[in-house]
Formats: C-alpha cells, sequence, structure tokens
C-alpha cells in the first residue's frame, strides 16, 4: 500500500452566485488539470435566509454534471423540460445536462433558518458533451451509510466502498463520491484507486491527514521526533488535493473529523470554459454562446 501525499491545501474563499446567494467556494475556475475531471465545488452553507433566499434562477448548462448534495433545508428545482422536484436534507440530484438545458434552484432554510448544500461540477469526455441531459434524483433512504466497528461512518453517494455500492450510476467519470465520518482521536485509512485524482473537502471538525510530502508541513513533534511522517492539519472549510497513492489516513481531532472525499478518473481533454457551459474547444463554446442567444440551445424536449 502507498499513502497519497498532500500536495496542495487549499482554503474556500467567499463568493456570490445566482441572484445573490453567499457561499464558501472550495475550488472553480482554474486549476480544471489538477482536479480533472471535476471543474468546481461550492459549500452554499447559511444561516442568515436573506443570504441565500434569492437562489439560482433561470441559467443554463452544457457539457458537464452538477451533483448536488444536501445536508440542511431543502432546494426546490425545475428546468425547462418540465422536470421539477424538492431536495430535503440528505438527498442528492446528479444531473447531466449534456447537450443543454436552462433550469433554476431554489434553497429554502430548515425551522432554524439554516441552509446547507454542495454543488459539485463534473467535466463530460468530448464523446457525451451532446448527449441527452436526465436527472438521477436520489433520496437519502437509497443512499448506503456503513459504520465502522470503531464508529467511523460513511455515506456511499456513488461508487462502491467497504462492500456497499451508491445508488447513483452511468457516470463517464466513474466517480467515487463519500461522506465519511470520523469519530474523535481515531484515525481511519481509506482506500482511493491509484489512478484517479482525488480531494477531501472537510466541513465540519477538524483533523490531520499524516505521511504526506510537499507542501512543507508545519510540525510541533518533528523536533522530538525527526523521523515522524509529515503532517498537515486541517479544519473546517479545508480543501486536500491529493498526489497519486492507494490510500490515505486521516486522524480526527477532539470533535471528530466529517469530509467529502471525491475521486474519479481524468478525461485528459482539453477544456474551454464560459460560466456553466464547458466544451473541449473555443469553438464549441461560441456556437454554444450563439445558440443561447437565438433560442437554439435546447436540443432535446
Amino acid at each position: 500500500m502507498s499513502l497519497r501525499p498532500v500536495k496542495q491545501i487549499l482554503q474556500t474563499k467567499p463568493t456570490i452566485e445566482g441572484a445573490g446567494v453567499k457561499l464558501q467556494r472550495a475550488f472553480g475556475f482554474g486549476k480544471s488539470k489538477e482536479f480533472d475531471p471535476f471543474l468546481l465545488l461550492d459549500d452554499f452553507r447559511n444561516d442568515n435566509p436573506g443570504d441565500y433566499m434569492a437562489g439560482f434562477p433561470w441559467h443554463p448548462h452544457r457539457g458537464i454534471e452538477t451533483i448536488t448534495y444536501v445536508l440542511a433545508g431543502s432546494v426546490e428545482h425545475a428546468d425547462s423540460l418540465g422536470n421539477k422536484g424538492d431536495m430535503g436534507p440528505g438527498d442528492v440530484q446528479w444531473m447531466t445536462a449534456g447537450s443543454g438545458i436552462l433550469h433554476q434552484e431554489m434553497p429554502k432554510g430548515d425551522k432554524l433558518g439554516r441552509m446547507h448544500g454542495f454543488q459539485l461540477w463534473a467535466n463530460l469526455p468530448a464523446s457525451l458533451k451532446m448527449t441527452a441531459p436526465r436527472y438521477q434524483d436520489i433520496p437519502s433512504t437509497a443512499i448506503p451509510e456503513i459504520t465502522d466497528d470503531d464508529g467511523a461512518r460513511v455515506r456511499v453517494i456513488c461508487g462502491e466502498f467497504w462492500g456497499k455500492r451508491g445508488p447513483v450510476e452511468g457516470v463517464a467519470a466513474d466517480p467515487h463520491y463519500l461522506d465519511v465520518s470520523v469519530p474523535a482521536g481515531r484515525t481511519k485509512r481509506l482506500k482511493v484507486e491509484t489512478t484517479r485524482n482525488a480531494f477531501a473537502y472537510v466541513f465540519h471538525g477538524s483533523g490531520t491527514f499524516r505521511d504526506s510530502s510537499e507542501p512543507r508541513p508545519v510540525l510541533t513533534e518533528q523536533a522530538d521526533h525527526p523521523n515522524a511522517a509529515p503532517a498537515y492539519d486541517v479544519t473546517n472549510h479545508s480543501l486536500v488535493l491529493f498526489d497519486r497513492g492507494d490510500e490515505l489516513l486521516v486522524e480526527a481531532g477532539p470533535a471528530g473529523i466529517r469530509f467529502l472525499l471525491v475521486s474519479g478518473k481524468p478525461l485528459e481533454e482539453p477544456v474551454a470554459w464560459h460560466g456553466p457551459i464547458v466544451m473541449n474547444t473555443h469553438e464549441q463554446l461560441r456556437q454554444a454562446m450563439d445558440e443561447l442567444r437565438n433560442g437554439a440551445f435546447i436540443k432535446n424536449s
């Protein structure tokens, strides 16, 4: 077994999207090679309804998949094909925009006004950029949750882990999307296929990822133990981008740690990107924008 070194640790950046939704962006609009096949991850977490109620009114998507995971509150959605629904806590929507779709997402808080969810964008390969749009709406009850002997818990949204397979199927990049919780003081090894790009996004508690190399770690124990493995402390809103290896090692802090662990097979294709439209060439991108202006954007009805 080879442990994945930490390649980089990023902190989220405050961002405003949609009609004025305040959120935290973990990555996006850059570094697409390091995260390939993933393009963007937003954490829309807020206790103030005024910061999210305006939502994400009608907007287009083409060439990507959007994955929405709700933890608190709800998100109402509708699209140009007549689909509509409401996602609640623990629910997931995996939308393949394909050739093009117009949709809107309107978040609502719980009884205390709290709203929390994530949206991840995954790129589509050139061969599927213009495929017909489709949805996979997954209720919380359909997502397998495994609890290990030490209390570690994993929700398997997509891919296979610890003998369970997530309900999302038929996704081009064959991603693995896990919601991982490790109790306070516990250490956990988690397998990730070597050929995949992988990252962890911490959204609760704190912890340490060990056996890492660059970037240079800050260690208090290094002076006393010169042979100690490098360690990287992470907290809420930390994103850890891993280098190659087939497993990672995390040690939970005093309040435990909870994070998304996402991995996928790199597409290694050129990316031409403008807002919610991601193609392979600038010519394809110009065509998409022209079609959006002249009413020819939607290919399937």
